[in-house]
């Protein structure tokens, strides 16, 4: 059969309310990282509800599962569709709708999550429903994995790649409805300033660890750096590697007793590009604070690597896609672009193994009061996914 078939067929087994009414369901469970039990128990019992075979919780952390499951037609490849569970805490200032109510509002559903990535998971479920339904021969098993732990250490994902293959993989994280064919990776370095404790009242004996801080702060603020990239990634991601001074922890907490601190912690958070070494990205740091000591030679500072999360970026090329590509061709009538990231998906922790396109509804600003996505991106996303996975799992 020809693309235009394959997709013909399974739309007409796509079911739109479907998609919106599973979406208001999930937005109504909250899940905020470490409360991701409720919400998967949900999305287990509504595909075992829906016949998926193999549905589990999969234990990742204590109370904290993934919700998998899968759907098969055969032998062929694996194609798993995957998405977090797990949001941040709530916005303040809600006053359309409430965070946890998916309401449906002149054709737009209110939740906090939802283009982060709640809808999406509602949309890979009634996809895969769609393709179980059309009837096509297909070969293959299609799986379902929905993760916690995303905005932690990406725990369930790690866990879930460790105990399951895949040929193909669709993440379901917000892209607008456009393809993804990647994103930046994160990397924490944590600077510690030394200086000398001493009461407030012996001031001149102490070296002010804030201080010394402060002159750090402002020279890793203030740096700009742009690594050699290829000339593709740096069309996708941009030129500059992002860095900045993103926590910082120092002194003693308010209501103890008072005393100069000789310690303060700089939480550095750098986005690089796909090429981008931690070796480049330290050098950078040190370049900023031997710049701090020209500012106070008394800088003392230790310099640790606390995490790394690997960029991603997919071939254009690969099979993964290029039917990426075509599913959206075939739903939307237009030829796709192809675009990338800012944020850090899970890919950090599997896509170095496992081929992933990265596509979803909603789109910046997120994580904001009144947070919503239009009924439109929820069925569109949920064609796409459902042509996507049907041609990835048509026999050549």
């Amino acid at each position: 059969m020809e693309p235009a078939e394959i997709a013909e067929q399974v739309l007409r087994f796509v079911d739109t309310d479907r998609a919106v009414a599973l979406t208001r369901e999930v937005c109504r469970v909250p899940s905020i990282l470490g409360e991701e039990g409720a919400l998967a128990e949900l999305l287990a019992e509504t595909m075992r509800d829906s016949d998926f075979a193999n549905v589990s919780l999969q234990p990742v952390l204590p109370d904290r599962p993934n919700a998998i499951a899968e759907v098969q037609f055969g032998s062929g490849p694996r194609v798993v569709m995957t998405g977090h569970m797990d949001t941040k805490p709530v916005s303040i200032g809600w006053s359309k709708s409430e965070p946890f109510s998916g309401d449906l509002i002149d054709g737009r559903v209110y939740g906090h999550g939802i283009m982060d990535m709640k809808a999406a998971l509602a949309c890979q479920i009634t996809a895969i429903e769609a393709v179980r339904a059309s009837g096509l021969d297909l070969g293959g098993t299609l799986a379902m994995a929905a993760v916690s732990d995303h905005m932690g250490d990406q725990a369930g994902s790690i866990r879930y790649f460790e105990t399951h293959d895949a040929d193909m993989c669709v993440l379901g994280e917000l892209s607008d409805n456009e393809i993804y064919l990647g994103h930046r990776g994160r990397y924490y370095f944590d600077v510690t300033t030394k200086g000398r404790s001493a009461h407030t009242c012996h001031k001149h004996h102490a070296v002010n660890a804030n201080l010394l801080a402060a002159h750090a702060i402002v020279e890793i603020d203030a740096s700009k750096l742009e690594p050699d990239l290829t000339e593709e990634n740096a069309a996708l991601f941009g030129t500059e590697t992002m860095m900045a001074p993103g926590r910082v922890y120092g002194g003693l907490p308010p209501g103890g007793p008072s005393m100069i601190p000789d310690e303060c912690v700089i939480r550095v958070d750098c986005r690089p590009q796909p090429g981008v070494s931690v070796e480049t990205v330290r050098a950078e740091i040190d370049r900023c604070l031997t710049k701090a000591k020209e500012r106070d030679d008394r800088f003392v500072a230790e310099v640790d690597l606390v995490d790394v999360k690997s960029p991603y970026v997919a071939d254009p090329a690969s099979p993964v896609v290029q039917t990426m590509i075509e599913a959206v061709r075939q739903v939307r009538g237009a030829e796709p672009r192809l675009m990338a990231a800012g944020w850090l998906g899970d890919t950090a922790s599997f896509g170095s193994e496992v081929p992933t396109v990265i596509f979803g509804p909603g789109g910046e600003p997120v994580y904001c009061a009144d947070e919503n996505l239009s009924v439109a991106d929820i069925v569109e996303a949920t064609q796409v996914y459902a042509v996507f996975a049907a041609l990835a799992l048509t026999p050549t």
